[in-house]
C-alpha cells in the first residue's frame, strides 16, 4: 500500500487545462519521485501562477519515449511534435496515469500562502 506522500507538480497552463477538461489522462515526466506518492498536487506555471487542483496516482509507466507514445497516445492530450520535442535525448519517459481528478473551487496562490514560495522546476514533495 502506498503511503499517502503528496508532490506539487508544475504543469504548463494549457496541459493544466486539459487535464481539468477530461481530455488529458497522463502526464509525462523525465524524472519522478524517489518516495512513494499517491496524490499530486497540480501547481499551473506562469502566466497563471496558481495550486488549481489534485489528481490521485493510477499507475506510473516507465519505457522508452516511444513505447509510452504508443500505449498513451489515445488519451495523453498532447500534440506527438511535443512530446517528441520534450523527451528529445532521452531514452526513459514516465507517463502517470490520472485517477479522481479534483479542480479546486476556488484556487491557491501559493505566493500568499507561503513566505518565499519558489516554484518547483520538477516536484516537491509537500
Amino acid at each position: 500500500m502506498r503511503s499517502k506522500e503528496k508532490v506539487l507538480l508544475p504543469i504548463r497552463p494549457e496541459y493544466a487545462q486539459g487535464i481539468i477538461d477530461g481530455k488529458k489522462h497522463y502526464e509525462y515526466r523525465k524524472k519522478i519521485f524517489k518516495k512513494p506518492v499517491n496524490t499530486i498536487v497540480m501547481y499551473v506555471t506562469k502566466p497563471v501562477g496558481l495550486i488549481i487542483g489534485e489528481f490521485t496516482i493510477k499507475r506510473i509507466m516507465v519505457d522508452t519515449p516511444e513505447s509510452i507514445w504508443l500505449e498513451t497516445e489515445a488519451e495523453a492530450g498532447i500534440k506527438k511534435k511535443d512530446f517528441d520535442a520534450y523527451f528529445k535525448g532521452h531514452d526513459k519517459a514516465y507517463a502517470i496515469e490520472l485517477l479522481d481528478v479534483m479542480a479546486y473551487h476556488t484556487p491557491i496562490n501559493p505566493f500568499l500562502v507561503w513566505n518565499h514560495f519558489v516554484p518547483p522546476q520538477s516536484f516537491r514533495y509537500i
